[in-house]
């Protein structure tokens, strides 16, 4: 079953886990893609914590799948991993940092959208208040000459991490109402599953020809190192942990807080200067995620959520939580 009243600990802990972790991502794979094509390398990084997980969740006594886990999971792994991930390694390529955070940021709206959409219920103006902030802050924090930076404005890039924005959020709302096993097998599965793909993907891409092992450089390995730790067995483990624990709103401003993360990072190890708009827009998106992590009407609807989902566990089985 889904998580009915998680304890305020876990939820903060989980959320300074996404926020954190994965905001440290960005500059992971700047460096990991440096010298390993993008598709492949994100197929090892989640190959690699797959196979960790799975292993470290059937030595606890996880049972074997059912093959209808393995369906669900391939289809979560293909939407987040291969169409959410796989479109931000490839499009950052192509387009400045900047606008690709800013187009992540999109996910948020699609997130609260659909969700509203399938359950029939309208946003609280808090939501709508904080999602309108939120773009606005980051807006202000990526500035005019970062949006773009040096390279040009590829459409091609520009509608494929579109598509992944809303593959992601497509994904994360499956998730929370498909077959599923217990945790941490869910996850595990799902990296599985999404690594094949990007496989694939390499494949088709040609980046298969691309790979010189020689080039590699010791700062890509410490790179994907990283990601498989810090990205993967612990932010993604607590993001797909979230999205059956709380709202798809209050989850999605991960993405308004990553980039205000990765600004800080880059003052603190690369000594990049923090300004004072930099400041500004970090107030702004703050108080943004303060008005959606805070929504009453969100918080009502997750209790009748929560009420629901233990009331049905009494009286029929259900795979366990996401």
């Amino acid at each position: 079953t889904r998580a009915a009243h998680p304890s305020r600990a876990r939820l903060v802990t989980a959320f300074a886990t996404v926020y954190l972790f994965w905001g440290s991502t960005f500059l992971a794979i700047k460096y990991a893609i440096a010298s390993v094509p993008p598709f492949l390398m994100a197929a090892v990084r989640f190959l690699i914590a797959g196979s960790a997980l799975y292993t470290f969740a059937r030595l606890r006594g996880a049972p074997p799948p059912r093959r209808e886990h393995w369906l669900g999971a391939f289809v979560i792994g293909g939407l987040l991993l291969l169409g959410g991930n796989g479109s931000l390694v490839w499009a950052e390529q192509r387009i400045a940092s900047g606008l690709a955070a800013l187009l992540v940021a999109t996910t948020p709206l699609w997130m609260v959208l659909f969700d509203a959409l399938q359950n029939q219920t309208r946003p609280g103006i808090r939501i709508l208040l904080g999602l309108a902030m939120g773009i606005s802050g980051l807006v202000l924090l990526v500035g005019p000459s970062e949006l773009m930076g040096s390279k040009r404005v590829d459409p091609a890039a520009v509608a494929v991490l579109l598509a992944g924005s809303l593959c992601w959020t497509m994904g994360s709302l499956y998730s929370r109402r498909a077959k599923l096993p217990s945790q941490p097998l869910s996850t595990a599965m799902q990296m599985f599953m999404g690594s094949a793909l990007l496989l694939v993907a390499g494949l088709l891409t040609g980046e298969w020809g691309r790979v010189v092992l020689k080039a590699v450089t010791l700062k890509s390995i410490l790179a994907v190192l990283y990601l498989i730790v810090f990205g993967s067995l612990l932010g993604y483990t607590a993001y797909i942990w979230l999205l059956g624990a709380t709202t798809p709103a209050r989850v999605s401003t991960y993405a308004y807080v990553n980039p205000v993360i990765a600004v800080f990072l880059g003052w603190l190890i690369a000594g990049e200067p923090v300004t004072p708009r930099t400041l500004l827009a970090a107030a702004v998106i703050v108080s943004a995620v303060a008005l959606i992590i805070t929504d009453q009407k969100e918080s009502l609807r997750q209790n009748e959520v929560s009420s629901l989902v233990v009331s049905g566990a009494a009286t029929e089985p259900r795979p366990e939580g996401r």
